[in-house]
């Protein structure tokens, strides 16, 4: 996530941040011989009572291609969802190596926004958006 970004565009949770109670961090992981094997994981903050973020939403090297973005995806949107969110954005970079990740986002109904929350402009950065179809009954 810091591939080619100066550290002031840098986004991405730390593992102190993602352990706060305002944060839903989920991980894909594959039973194996020696446990299970990390393939990914994600992250849903709440902005507002409508509005959620997905952060550090990452696949394994090895287990890219495999859905499992999609997986995590999907999951964390369901979260949303139940939360009663009207939509969920997110930041990402906006170099070439961030490309397969803007092209999920893409795929599963994420627009370019501009800077929501606490973000700026950034040549660095990308702001996406969904829209939630409601009803948008907060659990």
């Amino acid at each position: 996530m810091r591939a080619g970004s100066p550290a002031c565009s840098v986004h991405a949770l730390d593992v102190t941040a993602l352990l706060a109670p305002s944060i839903t961090f989920v991980t894909a992981r594959e039973p194996g011989p020696d446990g299970a094997t990390l393939l990914g994981c994600g992250a849903l903050s709440e902005l507002d009572a409508h509005h959620g973020e997905l952060k550090s939403m990452r696949t394994a090297t090895g287990a890219r291609g495999r859905g499992v973005a999609t997986a995590v995806l999907g999951h964390l949107l369901g979260v949303a969802r139940e939360r009663g969110y009207e939509r969920v954005s997110l930041e990402t970079g906006s170099q070439d190596s961030f490309a397969p990740a803007r092209r999920l986002y893409a795929r599963h109904g994420f627009v370019e926004c501009g800077p929501f929350g606490s973000y700026v402009e950034d040549p660095y950065s990308v702001f996406m958006t969904l829209p939630l179809p409601g009803p948008h009954v907060r659990a």
